[in-house]
C-alpha cells in the first residue's frame, strides 16, 4: 500500500462515519475531519463547503467556496434561522453543476438537520421520508430534540402537515421516528 495514502482506506471503508456520505448527486454530509481532507474533497469534486459549527476550523483549499454558520449543537440553538439560507445555497450550487459538502463536528446533528430541511424544501420530501433517506446514506445521523422540533415546524410551514411528532419516552421528549429504538433500549 502506498504510504502517502496509508490512512485513507479507513475513510473509504466506513464513509458513514469517517468519510463523505453522498445524499444526492450534488450534496454530501460529513464530519469536520473529513471536511478538511483535501483528497476527499477533490475526489468528490466538492465546490462548496458549508461548516455548521463553532468548533471546527475550516482548511481553505483553492477553487472551493466556504460558508460558515456558527451554531452550537444545543437544543436551544436557532438552527431554523438558517434552514432556507442553507437550502437555497445548496440548490444554487446544484444549479451551477457544483457539489456541496455540509458538515458540523461529527456530521450527526446540525448538518444532518440542515440536510433534512434542504430535502424537504427542494425535493418535496416529507420530514419522515427525508430522515429515512439521510439515515440510509449516513446511519449515524441523530439531530438533537430541539432541532427536531424546529424541523417539525418547518415541515408544517412547507406542507401544512406533519409526518413526525414529538412524543414522551423514558429518555424524555423524542421524535416518534425513534420510538422503536428507545423501546428496545429500555427493554435491555
Amino acid at each position: 500500500m502506498n504510504t502517502i495514502f496509508g490512512a485513507i482506506p479507513i475513510l473509504f471503508r466506513h464513509p458513514a462515519i469517517y468519510g463523505l456520505s453522498r445524499i444526492t448527486s450534488s450534496l454530501y454530509l460529513s464530519n469536520g475531519t473529513a471536511a478538511n481532507n483535501k483528497l476527499l474533497l477533490f475526489a468528490s469534486q466538492i465546490t462548496t463547503v458549508i461548516n455548521v459549527s463553532v468548533e471546527v476550523v475550516s482548511t481553505f483549499y483553492p477553487n472551493i467556496r466556504y460558508v460558515h454558520i456558527p451554531i452550537t449543537d444545543t437544543p436551544v440553538s436557532r438552527l431554523s434561522d438558517f434552514f432556507d439560507l442553507v437550502a437555497d445555497r445548496i440548490h444554487s450550487v446544484d444549479l451551477q453543476q457544483g457539489r456541496t459538502l455540509l458538515h458540523c463536528a461529527a456530521g450527526v446533528s446540525r448538518s444532518a438537520a440542515l440536510c433534512l430541511a434542504y430535502l424537504m424544501k427542494y425535493h418535496a420530501m416529507s420530514l419522515s421520508n427525508a430522515h429515512a433517506w439521510v439515515k440510509s446514506c449516513r446511519p449515524i445521523i441523530r439531530p438533537n430534540h430541539g432541532f427536531w422540533q424546529q424541523l417539525i415546524q418547518y415541515e408544517y410551514k412547507l406542507f401544512g402537515t406533519n409526518t413526525v411528532r414529538m412524543v414522551n419516552s423514558p429518555l424524555g421528549l423524542i421524535p416518534d421516528v425513534y420510538e422503536n429504538e428507545v423501546r428496545l433500549m429500555v427493554a435491555f
